[in-house]
């Protein structure tokens, strides 16, 4: 029994790495995607980089931290992931790549072409993340080819189905809607105006994009046989979805009033129950086939052994509470608002 717990236990907590990592990075892809459309200079382009400056890199250690976790606690799911999605992972990787050397490397020349080569290095390496993440959970949780070795049979364009597509189009916007309402919350003067117009154009289209995957994804776990694969109550999952809901459309009425704050804590709310719901989905799958059921991986048999988990329960628990209260202080820290006039001449 105690095993079986912490099996689920550590799917709960790869969840909650997803969905801080989504939550954080989520704003930092998006001030990347807006760069070009707020920043009609430099002064600009430098003040919405500099909100995301002391955070960005801080950000991507959840997405180490629960590729990490993922390979000790269920490295049958890592294993047929990490082979399975090897080229958009490696893109995404890339596109990090780029994105933080161009953030380090602008400031280090003032020639307008050299800080406009990095400034669209920003953008690129911060929109096909947006994009390719949403692709890859959306393949996760609606099952991909697996066969019964554990090993994925399917091709690239397999990835690029419609449904995909849609989930990877929603958290592309959801993300760039995020990074506007931070923009607008961090920023003072024309970076924030800009913000807050570019937010007001795009609540809509998010609203109506994320509302169609997540129905498309009550759609599907309706249809399948919940009692054999032993998944969360639908009931719960429409809950979490209309908790969703509810979140992206107050964003809208939120950024009409200049509600800086809450407007960035709706964009928020709709990127953590958005996840969660996905992962609600797939529980106690981690990896459906669509070739066989019996070839889906779930949390027991893709899982590593009681001991591993045991071991990396006690790891957890001494050292996750102290990484996070060292980014909460952090973020307490560098709270101030940004303006052209904090600027120094050549940084």
């Amino acid at each position: 029994m105690i095993e079986t717990d912490l099996n689920s236990l550590w799917f709960l907590l790869i969840a909650v790495l997803w969905i801080g990592y989504f939550f954080l990075e989520g704003f930092d892809f998006g001030v990347g995607i807006l760069l070009p459309f707020v920043g009609r200079d430099d002064s600009d382009r430098r003040v919405a980089l500099r909100s995301i400056g002391p955070h960005w890199d801080g950000n991507e250690v959840w997405l180490i931290v629960a590729g990490g976790a993922t390979f000790a606690a269920f490295p049958e799911w890592y294993a047929t992931l990490f082979s399975g999605f090897y080229l958009p992972l490696f893109v995404i990787l890339i596109a990090l790549i780029i994105r933080g050397v161009a953030i380090e490397f602008r400031a280090k020349n003032v020639q307008p072409r050299w800080r406009a080569t990095w400034d669209a290095a920003v953008f690129v390496g911060s929109l096909l993340p947006a994009f390719l993440w949403g692709v890859a959970f959306a393949n996760i949780v609606r099952g991909v080819p697996i066969d019964a070795a554990a090993e994925y049979t399917g091709s690239l364009w397999t990835l690029l189905n419609p449904y995909a597509l849609l989930g990877g189009l929603a958290t592309l916007l959801l993300f760039t809607l995020h990074g506007a309402t931070f923009l607008g919350l961090k920023t003072l003067g024309p970076v924030a105006e800009r913000a807050h117009a570019a937010g007001r154009w795009l609540a809509p289209a998010t609203v109506a994009v994320a509302a169609g995957f997540l129905a498309w994804t009550l759609v599907d776990a309706a249809g399948a046989e919940r009692g054999d694969l032993g998944l969360l109550p639908l009931g719960a999952l429409i809950g979490v979805a209309a908790v969703a809901a509810f979140a992206a459309l107050s964003s809208m009425g939120l950024l009409a009033a200049r509600r800086d704050g809450w407007a960035f804590v709706a964009t928020g709310a709709t990127i953590v129950t958005a996840v969660l719901m996905l992962f609600m989905s797939l529980y106690p799958r981690v990896m459906p086939s669509s070739t066989n059921p019996d070839y889906t991986l779930d949390i027991y048999n893709a899982a590593s052994t009681p001991t591993t988990l045991r071991v990396m329960t006690v790891v957890a628990l001494i050292f996750v509470p102290l990484v996070l209260a060292y980014q909460a202080w952090s973020y307490w820290v560098f709270r101030k608002r940004l303006t052209r006039e904090q600027l120094s001449p050549s940084a």
